[in-house]
């Protein structure tokens, strides 16, 4: 069960994660990241960051450059959430299919209607 402390850091985690990604689209060539899900471990200590990557076929490319600059998107959320947090917890990115996972859902019930 998720305290409401940890709701409102993943809460405010996510808003400016997708803020960074989304002033960082420009570098990405056109490729849209955006934070699905933010979730925070019991000690506030780690951050596990869902990325849902338009368009789908580039996000383990996409996954793989995020994760090597994360130190650096560590930092860049540290100065902006330095007044609310005392201690910025260590960021992992995990790629966030539930997208693809529903499409594909949709495509197999319009393949096979129900039959009365």
């Amino acid at each position: 069960m998720e305290s409401t402390r940890q709701a409102k850091i993943a809460r405010l985690l996510q808003k400016e994660l997708s803020e960074i990604f989304r002033r960082q689209t420009a570098k990405t060539h056109g490729v849209i990241v955006s934070v699905s899900q933010v979730r925070v471990s019991p000690d506030l200590s780690i951050a596990r960051a869902y990325l849902s990557v338009f368009p789908s076929d580039k996000g383990q490319e996409i996954l793989a450059e995020i994760n090597r600059s994360a130190k650096t998107i560590r930092y860049e959320l540290a100065q902006i959430v330095r007044h609310q947090l005392r201690k910025t917890p260590e960021l992992s990115f995990y790629l966030d299919d539930s997208l693809d996972y529903i499409e594909n859902i949709d495509n197999l019930l319009k393949e096979h209607p129900a039959e009365s």
